[in-house]
């Protein structure tokens, strides 16, 4: 029997304001979702509890300058700077949208917004510290700073190895 996996892609798109196209776009491949996420998940799935869903109206990607390696225990983002974005237009995107297996989540950072270095990120279902996060990933992507305006990425696909 074979498993079923998770490929998890995390994109940032860096656009100084005013051009329209990005100067860079820093990609990475991980795998760690957090306990909290995989349970909540579960109970999505089983309706077994009351659970906030990672919708439109509640989902938002978070992203801090933490430096701690990924752990599945943890229970969200481990920086000082923290900021948590709702979701952009459209999203989040399920398999309709955006191909099987998938879920895609994406939030615009603007000019005044986690002018920090980006460490890590999450994907919440909440913007606080006290939401539910399905994954965290460390993930240096450069700092942010004011002018710039920078995308956030997270594409979730369940896959067969």
């Amino acid at each position: 029997m074979e498993k079923v996996g998770t490929l998890v892609r995390y994109r940032v798109f860096k656009r100084r304001v005013g051009d329209s196209e990005p100067y860079a776009v820093d990609e990475s491949e991980h795998n760690c979702f957090l306990v909290e996420g995989m349970n909540a998940i579960w109970n999505i799935v089983c309706g077994t509890a009351s659970v906030t869903l990672f919708n439109a109206s509640n989902a938002h990607i978070g992203v801090g300058d933490g430096t701690t390696a990924e752990d599945e225990n943890q229970t969200g983002l481990t920086g000082t700077n923290k900021y948590y974005k709702g979701m952009a237009s459209g999203y989040p995107q399920g398999p309709s949208q955006a191909g099987n297996k998938k879920a895609v989540f994406r939030s615009v950072f603007g000019a005044n917004e986690a002018n920090f270095a980006w460490n890590e990120v999450t994907v919440a279902n909440g913007n606080s510290d006290s939401a539910v996060n399905l994954l965290r990933i460390y993930s240096p992507k450069g700092t942010k700073s004011s002018g710039e305006e920078w995308t956030a990425e997270v594409e979730v696909q369940l896959q067969n190895p």
